[in-house]
């Protein structure tokens, strides 16, 4: 770890007033795509917020999770991996992703040790050298998947890049290094209130991340174009009363693509590819929910949904296109 001001940060926090203890903020996490953002997040969080694929460009939306304890409150916030846009969905990621720094207390960039993006990397240091208030953390991803002494390099090449408040080598998958990210971000993190109960995972709604547990099933069972060019929307969700047992969760969603093609490579032949996602979409949503749930899924097309603003509004959750 190279760290050149926790220490008065630290000794600031040891001397404050007693009612300036807390601290709290905004935790935003950004890097090009699969560096393990959504790994990350999950890891810290100790349960499954943020669905996670090998395949690029799983994230879409800003995911936020809290971790609150008895002197701090972090609100992480995981964001679309950075890319050069070839059309209008994409276009959206990229601004969220970014639209997350605006509000950041501290950043974290995760980059990837197997896998440098020179490129995208060289775009968010521009980012972060325009915003000299927010602190910044380079999170050095899967370590563990690399020889040791080729990581001083890495840290030397983006210490003369930028001049980062800690960098730290983590491996998001074995929590490796992890716990020590953990204890470095409060240090960083301005005095301020509780800004959700100390209880709360999310503030996001129980109907988008079952969305996007259906949608996670779809990209590891499909290729190519497919999984890029669905879309998942609840649009139905109750608790139900059956006979002789406990309630249930009745959930109805629609699984839009942009061609008939594609719908007809997601319901599979005689059924059997969206029976298969509704299995293992159906096993995770209760997990989450902690309730049995009945699971309906639908295929629909809306053609070229991911190019057209209106669309994106209603499909992809970008509220303020």
């Amino acid at each position: 770890m190279y760290n050149t001001t926790s220490s008065d940060i630290l000794q600031e926090l040891e001397t404050g007033s007693e009612d300036q203890q807390f601290r709290s903020g905004y935790v935003s996490i950004i890097g090009a795509p699969n560096v393990g953002k959504s790994t990350l997040l999950n890891t810290i969080l100790g349960q499954k917020l943020a669905i996670v694929t090998p395949k690029p460009q799983t994230t879409r939306n800003q995911i936020r999770g809290i971790v609150t304890t008895q002197s701090h409150q972090m609100v992480f916030v995981d964001t679309p991996g950075l890319m050069n846009p070839k059309y209008r969905l994409q276009s959206e990621m990229v601004r969220t992703a970014y639209g997350a720094l605006r509000d950041a207390d501290v950043v974290l960039f995760v980059i990837d040790v197997t896998r440098p993006d020179t490129e995208i990397e060289g775009k968010v240091i521009e980012q972060l050298s325009g915003r000299k208030r927010t602190k910044s953390i380079l999170v050095l991803n899967k370590v563990d998947l690399v020889d040791k002494p080729k990581l001083l390099p890495i840290f030397d090449e983006f210490s003369t890049k930028f001049d980062f408040d800690v960098m730290i080598p983590i491996s998001a998958l074995t929590k490796d290094g992890v716990g020590e990210l953990l204890d470095q971000i409060p240090i960083h993190l301005p005095y301020g209130p509780l800004y959700f109960p100390e209880d709360q995972l999310s503030d996001l709604p129980e109907r988008f991340f079952i969305s996007e547990t259906v949608r996670e099933k779809i990209m590891l069972i499909t290729q190519r174009e497919v999984p890029y060019a669905t879309a998942v929307v609840v649009e139905e969700f109750e608790k139900r009363e059956r006979r002789n047992t406990d309630e249930i969760i009745y959930i109805r969603a629609i699984v839009y693509t942009e061609k008939q093609t594609q719908k007809q490579i997601i319901i599979g032949k005689g059924g059997k590819l969206i029976k298969r996602v509704g299995e293992l979409a159906r096993l995770d949503i209760e997990k989450f929910l902690d309730t049995p749930v009945f699971l309906e899924l639908y295929v629909t097309v809306k053609v070229d949904w991911r190019r057209d603003a209106v669309q994106l509004k209603e499909l992809g959750g970008f509220l303020d296109l």
